[in-house]
């Protein structure tokens, strides 16, 4: 079993509910095993000089999605504001072209934080179905900020 995650999700478990009396104690380790159990964590060897490469790539992903949250929340807000509300919403495939599952979740919660994007559902293939407020711009916009999300998300999960 993973103990690092076991650690890891007791921790967050106990930052949550801060309350450090001994039966919280032992209910939150409870959990913590029990979903590190059901989640079967992958048993990769993580090497240690690959932290720094990985912390500058979170780094500048989570930079990363600051800018196109607030780019996109102009965007939409312009575009909610204009009296002709010039909005041609739909949905749009977007390959994820991620190889793991984490990698893709994560590059759909970073579509789902634009204001005005929306993931609503992902296939088997990874591939997101995404509406947005303006799918006639969103095709070539998306693609550019998909392939810079899932070249860091590479370099996050080796």
């Amino acid at each position: 079993m993973a103990y690092w995650m076991v650690i890891g999700l007791w921790l967050v478990y106990l930052a949550l509910t801060a309350n450090l009396e001994v039966s919280n104690l032992v209910l939150g380790l409870l959990i913590a095993t029990g979903l590190t159990g059901l989640l079967r964590p992958p048993r990769s060897a993580f090497a240690l000089r690959q932290l720094p490469g990985v912390l500058l790539a979170l780094g500048r992903y989570l930079f990363v999605i600051l800018v196109e949250a607030i780019k996109s929340g102009l965007i939409a807000a312009r575009l909610v504001l204009n009296p002709a509300l010039p909005v041609k919403p739909g949905i749009i495939a977007i390959p994820s072209g991620c190889d793991s599952e984490l990698a893709t979740a994560l590059s759909a919660h970073a579509i789902t934080l634009a204001p005005g994007e929306l993931v609503v559902e992902i296939d088997e293939q990874g591939v997101m179905y995404t509406h947005t407020l303006d799918a006639t711009r969103a095709a070539h916009y998306v693609a550019e900020a998909q392939e810079m999300r899932r070249e860091l998300l590479r370099r996050i999960f080796p």
